[in-house]
């Protein structure tokens, strides 16, 4: 029997047969453990605080890699960043809200596009996203602050 690896995110690398790096599993486990979705920025300020020096082509390819293995979702805001989860293959998809204040997406994994629908002869769909948009909670209680 194998030995475990030292960390949940490596175990995980590894059971989808990537090589387990420093950078993979440092970078799982900042979304793993954040409650929020992530921006590029966001995961590279967590990675420096935790004293993991990177450079950005490693953390694009790091992410990309982490949701063609299921790892991560992404999700693409309107103001066009890429924000990412931890969890999520394309199988599970789910609704998605965007604080239109702060930027903050939250997974609404309850919420599931309906695949009840038809479409023309001959589409054939891949994907479907429904976002929706507003105030989170946070920008909410500022707000009521401030008035």
């Amino acid at each position: 029997m194998p030995t475990p690896l030292v960390s949940p995110a490596a175990n995980l690398i590894a059971a989808r047969g990537g090589r387990v790096t420093r950078t993979r599993t440092a970078v799982l486990e900042v979304l793993q453990h954040s409650a929020r979705s992530l921006n590029h920025d966001d995961i590279a300020v967590e990675l420096a605080a935790n004293g993991l020096p990177h450079d950005r082509v490693t953390l694009y390819r790091t992410l990309d890699w982490l949701v063609e293995q299921g790892l991560a979702h992404r999700v693409i805001g309107p103001d066009r960043a890429r924000r990412f989860k931890a969890g999520g293959a394309a199988s599970s998809s789910h609704a998605h809200f965007h604080c239109d204040r702060c930027g903050h997406v939250l997974c609404l994994e309850s919420i599931r596009p309906d695949d009840r629908f038809t479409l023309p002869a001959g589409y054939q769909p891949e994907r479907a996203e429904l976002v929706f948009h507003g105030t989170c909670a946070d920008c909410g209680r500022r707000r009521g602050a401030k008035a």
